[in-house]
């Protein structure tokens, strides 16, 4: 099995990771439905860690398709983006929506699951 996330570092700040992100996200036709500020979440309960946002995204049609294959694709849903930093980079990991389709060959989501993760690694790469 192939690793569960695409990885990119950047010398880039963490603020400027997550604006590049979020505008490049629209441009490839995707929309950010949430973005989880981890380290905020985590500071109300009393806990410290440095930053980490989660940027939940996705594409109707891209979801209405799969979910018309099956409706059990709805447990990857949506895709998401951790950013964090770690040392003095800035970290980008996207759980790659090409595991689904192997997770569940009777789908027959092998073209659309490898298109998603082609274009979510493209705004990643736009984006640090």
């Amino acid at each position: 099995m192939q690793e569960l996330a695409y990885t990119l570092e950047s010398d880039k700040s963490f603020g400027e990771v997550v604006a590049n992100l979020e505008k490049q996200i629209p441009e490839h036709q995707f929309r950010v439905l949430a973005v989880h500020n981890v380290q905020e979440t985590l500071a109300e309960k009393g806990l410290e860690r440095g930053p980490l946002k989660i940027i939940e995204l996705c594409n109707a049609k891209f979801a209405h398709t799969a979910l018309q294959k099956t409706p059990d694709v709805a447990l990857f849903m949506p895709c998401r983006y951790a950013v964090y930093e770690e040392g003095d980079k800035t970290v980008v990991k996207l759980s790659r929506p090409g595991l689904i389709a192997q997770m569940m060959p009777e789908a027959g989501l092998d073209d659309l699951a490898n298109g998603v993760e082609d274009t979510l690694k493209k705004i990643m790469e736009a984006s640090v």
